[in-house]
């Protein structure tokens, strides 16, 4: 594949107090008027996260159309797994006048820095807003997944929920700090709420500089599945993008070399590239992604030239 980087997107102003700074995790969905909805996590002074999103252009996304003034999302209830940031990670059609939200909770720890896991949010307007299906985890911790089950992506294929997500149960160090280890895992659900205990391993950490992955996004394209994400190495101590492909969903073939997109020599995604999310609208596809230090560069967008 071959991508041109158009550029940055978006970078919060500071004017907000809620969104003062970062645009994390780039969300995409097409709304009726043609419009790409992004939805972001953006953070406050005390770097907790809440849920805006950016209007831009189909026919150029570097076209600012609007800019949330207060959150589609806020934070938990205290003591709730989702009290310190809520980050968007996909959102799917659940049916013809709701829309799923699925998100990752930020809850911080003591012995251990922080614990991660999947929360859904619901919308009847249209994606303007979303309240919380309930306060606890549709991915709650298990044994085998003890500190991470996060990073949710779903696909809607007639009446079955598939969901992509990353999940894991330990910690490793890197550069002198403590880093999160998981896996890519697969389950299904029959109503896009309820998904069992454990997920299937469908990518595994393979090479002894990969720590863990980030949140996957699927494409479906004629049969075949296209899977988008992110590889933490140690030896960098930043994401860098990485691309398969399956024809069920769940046997993965590797073929990061394909994707053609990586950190620039200069910039605002110099030091890291991650978080892609990629969507076709008529005759041009689009991948949006960060940058540097998870967003506090703002996000961009790259247009794919060539397969």
């Amino acid at each position: 594949m071959i991508w041109r980087k158009l550029g940055v997107v978006y970078k919060p102003d500071g004017v907000m107090d809620w969104a003062a700074s970062h645009a994390m995790l780039p969300t995409p969905m097409v709304l009726k008027n043609g419009a790409v909805r992004v939805y972001l996590s953006f953070r406050d002074r005390f770097n907790v996260g809440r849920v805006g999103c950016v209007d831009v252009s189909a026919d150029d996304p570097e076209k600012i159309l609007a800019v949330s003034n207060q959150p589609v999302l806020d934070v938990g209830l205290p003591g709730t797994f989702d009290e310190n940031g809520v980050i968007p990670t996909c959102v799917v059609d659940a049916s013809l006048d709701t829309k799923y939200m699925y998100y990752v909770g930020f809850e911080l720890g003591t012995k251990i820095r922080y614990r991660l896991f999947t929360g859904l949010a619901v919308s009847h307007d249209g994606g303007d807003s979303f309240q919380r299906l309930r306060g606890t985890p549709i991915l709650e911790r298990s044994d085998e997944e003890l500190y991470f089950r996060c990073g949710p992506f779903v696909l809607k294929e007639g009446n079955l929920f598939k969901m992509w997500y990353v999940g894991g149960s330990s910690w490793t160090v890197v550069s002198g700090k403590e880093m999160p280890v998981y896996d890519l895992k697969y389950l299904e659900s029959a109503d896009g709420i309820s998904w069992g205990p454990v997920g299937k391993t469908c990518l595994d950490l393979c090479d002894p500089d990969e720590h863990g992955f980030g949140r996957p996004f699927v494409v479906k394209d004629n049969g075949l599945y296209r899977l988008f994400y992110s590889i933490r190495r140690r030896s960098l101590a930043a994401y860098r993008l990485g691309y398969a492909e399956s024809t069920d969903g769940i046997n993965w073939q590797r073929r990061d070399h394909e994707l053609g997109l990586d950190v620039s020599k200069e910039g605002w995604d110099s030091e890291a590239i991650m978080y892609s999310a990629v969507i076709t609208i008529r005759d041009r596809t689009y991948m949006f992604y960060n940058g540097n230090n998870f967003g506090e560069t703002g996000f961009g967008v790259a247009l794919l030239e060539r397969r």
